[in-house]
């Protein structure tokens, strides 16, 4: 039999005989019951134009090694693929070379596509979808139209990030350092007319609902950090120019209200209460520079000048009502306008940020609480700069000494003196304020609703057309498709109003579902005066239900059959980048109640189970870009090693979720390990001396592939075949049968499987093996007694601590006496218990002895 080990040929043979078997379509058994289900998700994937780097090829051979194993295990799995493929990436492209995007980004899938498939991904190719198709954002137009009607779905005016380059809306997390992430240009605010989904509805269950999934603990916590839940108390301030004016701030301090020395308000709340009016001529001026300049910057740049404080006195006074003292009011623009009250109370004593704020504008200092381990006066007396103070304090947090804001007894508060700052004190003057009428309890969220109008081409079109009054209407025919003949270049509108096709088409729908309208209103009958909605749907819209779609891609009748949804959803298992922990999760989730609530679903939360992948880096140590040009061409690979050694290789690096560095030389070594493998099977020859070896080798794998611990299940096959080789050498004629090495393929077949698909055949070709595939036979069973270790090794402890060990055979223990006299035998343990009295003797059976003396 052939030992040559012919990668290219292997892998060519059976990527085209899977194909022909249609070996993993879930999309045949439709109809049929499911017995026991496994949904496994990958993100959405983005398909550039550049093709997959092996970045993308680790998340994926992680996840097709969970469908192949389950799919042995006797599930049903369904695991299916599509494409994110609305976007800037393809649509910036088009500005460059004038190709439009629905060619760049169908290239780019072809792409991605044959990649997948020589890469033995086993993908439900039946199912494949893609969001920039008709087919697919029809629904997407339709759960809009849904969201709309319940109203759900509203437009507003308000500030927006906007890139001057990009020529389009930023989302807040799209801003790094004021400039836009993808182009680098430095974003303005604007004025706008927008689009909102109202997932502020859902913010309580967003919260309650982490407790039902298994995701990581940071997972979850960026997701509570981003609702952004707190308790807290209002706290009335009325202006003492005009006491019938009160500007209420929200804290969850209100311990230190007493040490209030300044009030500071948000640019945007400054101006809502028009207190620009009661601003004397001393002050006017640099109030309304200090405005303008104010509102030239992101909201991202304020959150940035924490750091640097800025902010100007108003001239006007607010009275602390717990204690009647008049406080200067200040417009400072790291204050937000959406978060708290848009007003803060400002206590240098016991905040970082208000504490650089008054030593900047040499504002008071009172303490109000006394903390243990601390000298408040000292620090502030000698520490002049507020970075030293900084400094000087989380030293003093990391020690241990104290945490924000300061533990201790209550100062300078009246009544409340000597109480405890975070126990009956705290309480005590809530309760104390309320009843006077100064405060009251509010809870308040970080979270808002979702912006999803953009003002580019290639996405999803809103379904809204405008009439001549301005108002906006459902369109009900879906899909509302985008117009192809438009102008890519960017003018600060939408491209879609350089559409002569778009605004025909609106004004003969119009024409034939608004004629009542128009005659009611004197309007031209034919549609004049009507205009489409030119802004298209931010793309998370998109890929924040596909999953949804994959269970029944080829309905044109709904987004799915409720049949097909109660057959698979949830999904089971959904591995995506860390990238994606907050706002697409947030989004389906979203998404997801809303239409459980309006009776489509059965279900709570999409994704049951979540895991993330790391990041494979350069062989130079860094990310992986075209830039650095340290990128890996998964093409490149596959020629030289193989398919399967790249798969193999990517899940030998290490932990799935750690960041990883490329080494060339590791590959081929990977590839010599399979060109062994490749060697022994086609020899046919499996020794008896290694048949212990094998049921443990079948127990590790077994277990380690649901943990994702696919390093060390690799780890433990390449044990098995280096004793596999040692006892070709020095066993004696007996071999074990084909049970035993088909076995082994068969942990082989969901890391490397067309190189265990091809071992199976030479195997079964000689057996009469039934399975037409090692990816459709059973996966192995250990045998517990012969997976037992020959030996184990024992610690021995004296009096607790562990001094030596022994090793002891695995039928042996049992026997504690036999045990026990061996450990006290030895020479160490001797050397402890000399001359000493044996007072206890305990053995935990195959665990520990413990010896103790006195």
């Amino acid at each position: 039999m052939a030992s040559v080990y012919d990668h290219t040929k292997i892998e060519k043979k059976w990527q085209q005989a899977w194909e022909e078997a249609k070996l993993f379509l879930q999309t045949e058994k439709q109809g049929e019951t499911v017995k026991d289900k496994m949904y496994l998700l990958f993100a959405f994937a983005y398909p550039s134009g550049s093709g997959l780097h092996v970045g993308h090829v680790e998340s994926k051979t992680a996840l097709d090694i969970l469908a192949r194993y389950y799919r042995m295990q006797g599930k049903d799995v369904f695991f299916p693929v599509g494409w994110d493929a609305f976007g800037l990436p393809a649509e910036n492209y088009a500005i460059k070379t004038g190709v439009p995007p629905v060619e760049t980004t169908k290239n780019a899938i072809n792409t991605f596509r044959r990649q997948l498939k020589q890469i033995g991904i086993s993908y439900d190719w039946a199912n494949e979808i893609a969001t920039c198709h008709p087919g697919y954002y029809k629904w997407t137009q339709w759960i809009f139209a849904e969201l709309y009607k319940k109203g759900f779905a509203y437009q507003a005016e308000g500030k927006v990030n906007w890139c001057p380059q990009d020529q389009t809306v930023l989302a807040n997390e799209q801003v790094v350092n004021g400039t836009c992430e993808r182009c680098g240009a430095e974003v303005v605010q604007k004025d706008l007319k927008q689009w909102y989904f109202k997932i502020t509805e859902y913010k309580d269950e967003l919260i309650s609902g982490l407790d039902q999934v298994d995701w990581p603990v940071a997972t979850k916590q960026q997701q509570l950090n981003w609702i952004g839940k707190a308790k807290g108390l209002n706290i009335d301030f009325k202006l003492s120019e005009k006491t019938e004016i009160t500007l209420t701030v929200w804290t969850k301090f209100w311990e230190t209200v007493f040490g209030t020395t300044f009030v500071v308000i948000a640019p945007e709340k400054f101006l809502e209460m028009k207190l620009g009016e009661l601003v004397d001529s001393q002050h006017q001026a640099a109030v309304n520079d200090y405005l303008d300049k104010a509102f030239k910057k992101t909201e991202e740049e304020r959150k940035i000048g924490e750091k640097d404080k800025t902010g100007v006195d108003t001239g006007l006074k607010v009275i602390n009502p717990v204690n009647g003292q008049a406080v200067p009011l200040y417009i400072a623009d790291y204050v937000l306008m959406n978060v708290g009250t848009g007003t803060v109370m400002g206590v240098p004593a016991h905040d970082e940020r208000d504490f650089a704020f008054a030593k900047k504008f040499g504002l008071p200092i009172q303490q109000v609480i006394v903390p243990s381990g601390l000298s408040f006066e000292s620090l502030v007396s000698t520490q002049r700069d507020p970075a030293d103070f900084r400094s000087q304090f989380l030293a003093q947090v990391k020690e241990g000494m104290t945490v924000w804001p300061w533990e201790g007894k209550i100062v300078n508060s009246g009544q409340f003196d000597n109480m405890e700052s975070r126990g009956d004190g705290k309480q005590a003057m809530a309760e104390w304020m309320i009843e006077q009428g100064y405060a009251q309890w509010n809870v308040t969220y970080k979270l808002r609703d979702w912006l999803i109008s953009r003002q580019r081409y290639w996405g999803a079109p809103i379904p809204v057309i405008y009439d001549p009054e301005g108002q906006p209407h459902l369109v009900e025919e879906l899909p509302w498709e985008l117009p192809t003949d438009v102008d890519f270049k960017p003018t600060g509108e939408s491209p879609l109003t350089s559409s002569v096709e778009f605004q025909q088409r609106t004004e003969a729908y119009a024409a034939k579902h608004f004629q009542r309208l128009m005659i009611e209103k004197g309007w031209d009958q034919n549609g004049k005066g009507w205009r489409p909605e030119y802004d298209t749907m931010d793309t998370f819209v998109d890929s924040s239900w596909y999953f949804l779609r994959y269970v029944d891609a080829r309905n044109e009748r709904e987004f799915a059959s409720k049949e097909q949804m109660q057959k698979w959803l949830p999904v089971d298992f959904y591995m995506i980048g860390p990238e994606h922990i907050v706002l697409h999760l947030l989004y389906s989730r979203f998404f997801t109640k809303f239409l459980r609530d309006q009776g489509y679903l059965n279900f709570d939360e999409p994704f049951m189970k979540m895991r993330h992948q790391g990041m494979i880096l350069g062989p130079d140590g860094r990310k992986m870009s075209k830039s650095k040009g340290n990128v890996i061409n998964p093409d490149e690979v596959i020629e030289k090693f193989g398919a399967d050694t790249l798969r193999v290789y990517e899940m030998f690096m290490g932990p799935i979720e750690a960041d990883k560095l490329w080494d060339v030389s590791a590959v081929a070594g990977v590839y010599r390990f399979l060109r062994r493998v490749h060697a022994l099977v086609s020899a046919g020859v499996m020794p008896v001396g290694v048949q212990r070896k094998l049921h443990q080798t079948i127990r590790k794998v077994t277990q380690d592939i649901p943990e994702l611990k696919f390093n060390t299940a690799i780890a433990a096959m390449m044990e098995f075949v280096n004793e596999w080789e040692a006892a070709l050498k020095t066993s004696s004629a007996d071999k074990l049968g084909h049970e035993e090495l088909t076995s082994f393929i068969k942990l082989l077949a969901p890391f490397a499987p067309f190189l265990a698909d091809e071992l199976y055949h030479q195997v079964a070709d000689s057996s009469k093996s039934s399975a037409s595939s090692v990816h459709l036979s059973e996966w192995p069973q250990w045998n517990e007694e012969l997976a037992q270790e020959e030996a184990v090794m024992i610690p021995i402890q004296i009096n607790g601590k562990v001094r030596t060990q022994i090793e002891v055979k695995t039928d042996s223990v049992g026997d504690k006496n036999a045990i026990l006299a061996e450990a006290k035998s030895t020479q160490i343990v001797q050397k402890w218990i000399e001359g000493k009295e044996i007072v206890k003797e305990i053995y935990v059976p195959g665990k520990i002895v413990n010896v103790v003396v006195k």
